[in-house]
């Protein structure tokens, strides 16, 4: 073969080169505007259970609060028109949702994946103000669907302020703080049901069992008080039994007060 030959069949192999290139490129583009301007074909939603297996929001309100945001439908969008981050953001918003995470996947669904808050305490004062705090202090509303078996926190306590655990004085700092305290011992944990504010910000234990009082004082020394109770409930309130007594007192150091009825 001709160098002339030659030449001409490298050049038509360029050429040909260039149409299948120009061809996959077409082809590849015309997919992708297709994909982009395809409808979403479903919604695909994924709740993370609380610690109890129980649900605060459901997988029915999860369209309800993206439509109220979005002005439509979600599957009224294109694939290429919806923007996957915002959608996340607008979850993440809701009181009940510690994270979202949300894709588009091969067949044009969303998929949407949420972790829940856990609610730890709930606070009803005498403002008439009834709410939880989850694990890291934040607010959250009474749930439609469930409601959390949780400590429960009463009497005169201070309003509720984004940032309340970094001021060491705050009073809802203290009982959040002084829960955490009984949700660390399963003993005390299952012992104390409830916690109340007097006027004075001292604060009285309620337990589950018996009509009793625990008169706990002011959250000073904290642990050392728990210790006393926890010891005093296994060893000592056994001899007389918890019939015979209206209140045990912990403010004063290294003693019980015990009131009989």
């Amino acid at each position: 073969m001709s160098k002339a030959k030659r030449d001409i069949v490298k050049i038509l192999r360029m050429l040909l080169w260039a149409v299948v290139l120009l061809t996959g490129t077409s082809m590849v583009l015309g997919a992708m505007q297709r994909k982009e301007n395809a409808p979403i074909h479903d919604v695909v939603i994924n709740i993370e259970p609380l610690e109890s297996g129980d649900f605060l929001i459901n997988e029915e309100d999860i369209p309800l609060i993206l439509e109220k945001r979005f002005a439509h439908p979600i599957t009224a969008f294109p694939v290429g028109k919806l923007d996957v981050q915002r959608l996340e953001r607008v979850l993440e918003e809701d009181p009940f949702v510690k994270s979202a995470e949300a894709y588009i996947d091969a067949e044009d669904r969303i998929n949407i994946e949420l972790v829940q808050r856990e609610p730890i305490l709930r606070v009803m004062d005498n403002n008439g103000l009834n709410y939880y705090l989850d694990k890291e202090g934040n607010q959250m509303p009474p749930s439609e669907h469930y409601a959390v078996r949780v400590r429960v926190t009463t009497g005169n306590l201070p309003p509720y302020e984004p940032g309340f655990l970094e001021e060491k004085d705050h009073l809802l700092r203290q009982v959040f703080a002084l829960n955490e305290l009984l949700r660390e011992d399963p003993f005390l944990d299952a012992l104390v049901e409830q916690i109340y504010i007097n006027k004075r910000g001292e604060f009285i234990l309620s337990p589950k069992v018996g009509r009793q009082t625990i008169l706990f004082g002011r959250y000073q020394k904290a642990e050392e008080k728990l210790s006393r109770l926890k010891t005093f409930y296994r060893e000592g309130l056994p001899y007389k039994g918890w019939q015979a007594y209206s209140s045990f007192d912990f403010r004063y150091e290294g003693q019980v007060v015990c009131k009989k009825r």
